[in-house]
């Protein structure tokens, strides 16, 4: 996990996991900094990535908006970032 402070007086607090990603399971497991997520999306078009994307917003109840994929847009194991 990633704490950052800005200097400007505001608080910008962010979060870093490490992602795993399962196909045709639907769950979600978080133990420490490591998510392992299911979809049933193939992963085609980035089809997959947004599906990941909008079941981590539900979960930490964020906007979509807030959470990015870092790294590992085409493989399996992502680090992901939430603000």
């Amino acid at each position: 996990m990633i704490l950052q402070l800005a200097l400007i007086g505001q608080i910008d607090f962010r979060m870093r996991y490490e992602v795993c990603v399962k196909f045709h399971k639907n769950d979600l497991q978080i133990e420490g900094n490591r998510i392992t997520i299911g979809i049933s999306i193939s992963p085609e078009k980035g089809k997959a990535n947004a599906e990941i994307i909008r079941k981590l917003a539900k979960h930490f109840k964020v906007p979509k908006s807030s959470v990015k994929i870092v790294f590992g847009e085409k493989t399996r194991k992502k680090i992901i970032e939430i603000e």
